[in-house]
């Protein structure tokens, strides 16, 4: 893993002649020259520019990727400082903290690529990836490149390519709970000119943690899922590149182990489940001219998932949620960037389009419990003594269905010069972005109201409630995303500056429409609504201004350190709370102003021949300087749910001696975070926590196996907090586990 950080090169090419690029060595070690010859390469870093004066970026590939057992973005948590992606829920729930910023739920802070592909909705961020090659963070605002969602960073995933390998490759993992992962590929080179991949996996668990109240659902974490992946790269010329990766995907996890604290136990009634099913294809031509290289990736994705839950997590009949989605999204980003040679100036100038309509449909039933408690019950408290309204029906469905249009254009623009040691980079996008909302909300019930009679309560009326309601929305955001950095160079010493803007789009918050369709029916029984309801089905776009300043230190290849600086200033951030009164949603709500700044440092150094240490560590002070939540003036307080700091520390050790070509290694790493607060007035955290994790691996040219411990000191934290009708849930984060790992290599030469 290297952590410095380090400018990414234009093209960085991995040639099958040299193996070493998939164990760790940097593939852009000379960032200043250019490859026009293709045949047996593979184009990758499409965007970024030589020595581009970003900076502020965190590699981890080859080994690596094995050692910390690197499969999803979220296992990147913490070896990024600043970086935080906390395991809770389901893998729906992937939300994504950095310097302060980021939501639980819609719009991500931090943008996704995988192959060139990006991926716009966060819901389906977590995802299992065998045989990655390289995942790279970058950090700091990447509006100008990458636009919407990438206001605190861009993550870029590249896998392997069928020019760097030919043959098969097996592994085989398993670990407690019963989980077990396998996957199989086969890379091979079908010419001189066309290269293709096939890479299949599945993975089972059982999870940690047991329903109570369900006992055929045995575990509630359990989880199966599978995928399959296609690569194809195809050089037709020397100046010409076409690579397509297709992938296809399902998964299913059983509950989630959400723990009641006033019983202290997991135990609610209703199935909970999340399904997930989905597609991905990603076409990226690329040509070199002498001057310049011109680029177009277009992608196709299909999700289509349904998230089933008990909301109110409880032995209680309150109510569940059904939420079935079909969503696609089409992208096109086209862009050219010419090649400098010697020259001092250098540009990139692109467009980028997408479009992503989506169906929903949300129901939330209500159970016999919960028309007792939630609806009779505050119904009932403000009627005359002796009145009584019974609900007619002791099951009742709030049906809520939507049509969602969203879509977006973009032209950005880049430019760097170089004056001797210094470069001056700036940028611009501009970013317009439109989304529409078709509703339809609608319930059928009936309600008696009783009196007392001679023989007990006795009826007097019955009402027919009725409501079907339909309607559109629609909002149009424009932005301008300035970018300016400043990074100079004096032998072994790098000093930077930069100033970007970046931001996240509006919306509408959806899950709030069944309890938008509850205040209603309540208002037509001549109750008062809990909050206004105009105010709550939509929030503003969040956007941030970002200020850096960086000081790395690189005397050699045997030690390398940074330190960062950042101030944020954040308007109108976004927060999911849940507004008072609600009994069904959560919603997204905008926060006013915001405060965070902080420090980030990373280091590699290896000391001895075969000894390596890694660290990285952030620290994040985020708080409100203007907000008011409609209870109290939350002025000062802490934001929720990220970390004020997070650590990562690694040692690896390869012992100086082989046995029949095996060659031995040992590493031990922990990763560390918090206080994090819980809510929005700071009056729940999570304390500072740290987890051990150690591996051995005994690895020969044709094989390895790799045996590792996660959390052996068994440390006992929450991954998260949450309230519910009066009551308050907790998720605990996994307890220790062991296992082992074998890989398989059947190259061909």
């Amino acid at each position: 893993m290297n952590i410095k950080s380090i400018s990414t090169a234009v093209v960085t090419v991995v040639c099958s002649s040299v193996p070493a690029a998939m164990y760790g060595e940097s593939a852009a070690a000379d960032s200043g020259k250019y490859v026009t010859h293709l045949r047996d390469v593979e184009v990758v870093g499409l965007k970024q520019m030589p020595d581009d004066g970003n900076g502020l970026e965190t590699v981890v590939e080859g080994r690596d990727l094995e050692t910390y057992r690197i499969t999803t973005v979220r296992n990147m948590s913490e070896v990024t400082p600043n970086f935080f992606v906390p395991q809770y829920g389901s893998r729906m729930t992937s939300s994504i903290y950095v310097r302060g910023l980021g939501a639980r739920i819609d719009q991500p802070v931090v943008g996704l690529n995988v192959d060139n592909v990006p991926y716009l909705n966060k819901d389906s961020y977590d995802f299992d990836l065998e045989d990655i090659s390289k995942i790279e963070v970058l950090r700091g605002t990447r509006s100008v490149l990458n636009g919407r969602n990438s206001m605190a960073g861009q993550v870029n995933i590249y896998t392997m390519s069928p020019w760097d390998y030919n043959g098969f490759r097996v592994k085989a993992d398993f670990g407690r709970a019963n989980t077990a992962n396998a996957s199989a590929g086969w890379y091979g080179k079908l010419s001189g000119k066309l290269a293709t991949a096939v890479v299949g996996s599945i993975g089972i668990t059982d999870g940690f943690y047991k329903n109570d109240e369900r006992p055929g659902d045995r575990d509630c974490g359990r989880e199966q899922q599978a995928a399959l992946r296609w690569k194809l790269s195809w050089h037709p010329h020397s100046r010409w590149s076409l690579s397509n990766s297709f992938r296809i995907s399902g998964s299913k996890q059983s509950g989630y182990p959400y723990e009641n604290m006033e019983l202290g136990r997991i135990a609610y009634n209703d199935t909970t489940f999340y399904r997930r099913f989905g597609f991905s294809d990603g076409l990226t031509v690329s040509y070199t001219g002498q001057r310049m290289i011109a680029t177009s990736v277009t992608s196709l994705q299909y999700l289509d998932d349904n998230m089933t839950l008990d909301q109110d997590f409880s032995p209680r009949s309150m109510f569940t949620l059904t939420q079935k989605r079909r969503e696609w999204t089409i992208t096109q980003d086209i862009f050219a960037k010419g090649l400098r040679a010697s020259g001092k100036y250098e540009w990139l100038l692109g467009a980028f389009g997408f479009y992503k309509p989506s169906d929903m449909k949300a129901p939330v039933t209500f159970g016999d419990d919960g028309i007792a408690t939630l609806i009779e019950g505050n119904i009932n408290s403000n009627l005359p003594a002796g009145m009584k309204l019974k609900w007619d029906e002791r099951s009742m469905l709030l049906g809520s269905k939507f049509d969602i249009r969203n879509g977006g254009f973009a032209l950005y623009h880049q430019s760097t010069y170089r004056l001797r040691n210094v470069t001056f980079q700036g940028g611009l996008r501009w970013d317009i972005e439109h989304v529409g909302l078709d509703y339809n909300s609608r319930v059928n019930t009936s309600a008696t109201m009783m009196r007392p009679g001679p023989g007990g309560m006795v009826p007097v009326a019955t009402r027919e409630i009725n409501i079907d309601e339909s309607g559109s929305l629609s909002q149009t955001f424009n932005q301008l995303l300035p970018q300016l950095s400043v990074t100079w160079n004096a032998g072994d010493w790098e000093l930077r500056g930069a100033a970007a803007r970046g931001y996240k789009a509006g919306g509408y918050n959806v899950q709030m429409f069944s309890d938008v369709l509850l205040q209603q029916m309540m208002s037509s029984m001549g109750q008062d609504a809990d909050y206004d309801v105009d105010d709550i089905l939509s929030y503003k776009p969040e956007v941030a201004n970002t200020y850096e300043v960086s000081v790395g230190y690189a005397p050699g290849s045997k030690f390398n350190a940074e330190i960062t600086g950042f101030l944020i200033h954040c308007r109108d951030q976004q927060l999911t709370v849940f507004p008072d009164g609600t009994t069904t949603g959560r919603v997204m709500t905008n926060a006013g102003r915001t405060r965070s700044y902080g420090v980030e440092a990373t280091m590699m150094w290896r000391p001895a021949k075969g000894l390596s240490l890694r660290a990285a560590y952030g620290f994040t002070n985020a708080e409100f300087t203007r907000y008011n939540n409609g209870r109290m003036d939350l002025k000062g307080k802490r934001l929720p749910y990220a970390p004020a700091h997070t650590l990562f520390a690694s040692a690896d050790y390869l012992l100086p001696w082989t046995f029949l070509g095996v060659t031995t290694t040992i590493n031990a790493n922990t990763r560390a975070a918090g206080d994090i607060w819980w809510d929005d007035a700071n009056t729940v955290r999570q304390p500072f926590y740290a987890t051990l994790n150690a591996s051995v691996t005994f690895e020969h040219r044709l094989c390895s196996v790799m045996l590792w411990g996660s959390n052996i000191t068994n440390t006992k934290y929450n991954t998260f907090y949450f309230t519910s009708v009066g009551s308050s849930f907790v998720q605990r984060a996994n307890p220790w586990s062991i296992g082992g790992t074998l890989r398989l290599y059947f190259a061909q030469n």
